[in-house]
């Protein structure tokens, strides 16, 4: 669904353009767009994941802002929360159908968390998208990490070798 730009090069846009507002951060998030890896280890301390459920608030181009409770790999010691992308947007077109079709396939990025009580209120019509940016948190960073196959590889050439004389 992230067309035009990469999903990390929008995730600094939007921080900048929130960072005025960005008052209030909680936890890490990696969008994970690898199919066949489901980081049951955390990619920065290799500590094992949780699963736990989030209430996500994704912001889908031009004005239109979803409230996902999706259930994500996290890393306790590491305050990291990792979704698999093709999760969250088989919800995302669920929840878009029924709201605002025209906006399926624009790009989108997962700025933040809400608290649960804030989530239901939001599910049942009592928040509106105003009042929901005003009590999310928003992500600490988006990381972004790069899966090395494994195998052999040959050593480092970081040490140059020196001119016997």
């Amino acid at each position: 669904m992230c067309s035009g730009q990469s999903y990390y090069e929008l995730s600094e846009a939007m921080t900048k353009k929130f960072n005025k507002k960005c008052t209030k951060t909680r936890h890490y998030f990696f969008l994970n767009p690898y199919k066949d890896c489901a980081f049951t280890k955390c990619p920065k301390c290799e500590h094992s994941t949780k699963i736990r459920k989030f209430p996500l608030i994704i912001h889908v181009d031009p004005h239109q802002i979803i409230l996902l409770n999706k259930k994500c790999r996290y890393c306790v010691n590491c305050d990291l929360i990792i979704a698999k992308q093709s999760e969250v947007e088989s919800l995302m077109i669920i929840c878009l159908e029924k709201v605002n079709p025209d906006v399926i396939g624009n790009d989108y990025l997962a700025v933040g968390v809400v608290d649960r009580k804030d989530w239901k209120e939001g599910n049942n019509g009592k928040l509106d998208s105003s009042e929901t940016l005003d009590r999310m948190y928003f992500f600490k960073d988006v990381l972004k990490f790069e899966l090395i196959p494994g195998g052999w590889y040959p050593e480092a050439k970081d040490k140059q070798r020196k001119p016997v004389l």
